[in-house]
């Protein structure tokens, strides 16, 4: 079984920042991307950032130059730093992986975290 933990959301002023942390456990072979989405009430969930396992990133334009995404290989976990955070930054992040189990390498699955919320109060 493989399970996706996200913590570090929380409610934050304007202007803010925030850390994000996600780990990937249980029969893990190898991870390839890992990146971040959010829901906002009312919208489709939408990609932040995603990182390969090769640590190239790619951002919405909407957070290019406030958020950083990054990832401990070691620990299966993704990290997202977000600074300068915007009301409109509200939602619910999700943490996504790709990766293959040990009881079948062979094949690439996607899993997603349950979520965390973030708000941003102006």
């Amino acid at each position: 079984q493989v399970q996706l933990v996200e913590s570090g959301g929380g409610l934050v002023q304007a202007g803010g920042s925030l850390r994000l942390s996600c780990a990937a456990s249980g029969n893990i072979f190898s991870v390839n991307d890992m990146g971040w989405y959010r829901q906002a009430p009312g919208k489709q969930r939408e990609l932040v950032a995603t990182i390969t396992s090769g640590d190239s990133t790619e951002y919405a334009d909407s957070v290019k130059g406030r958020f950083t995404v990054s990832r401990d290989n070691a620990k299966n976990t993704v990290y997202l730093q977000m600074n300068s955070l915007k009301p409109e930054d509200t939602a619910v992040y999700y943490c996504k992986a790709n990766l293959r189990r040990t009881d079948e390498y062979y094949y690439t699955r996607t899993y997603w975290g349950q979520g965390t919320q973030v708000t941003v109060s102006s």
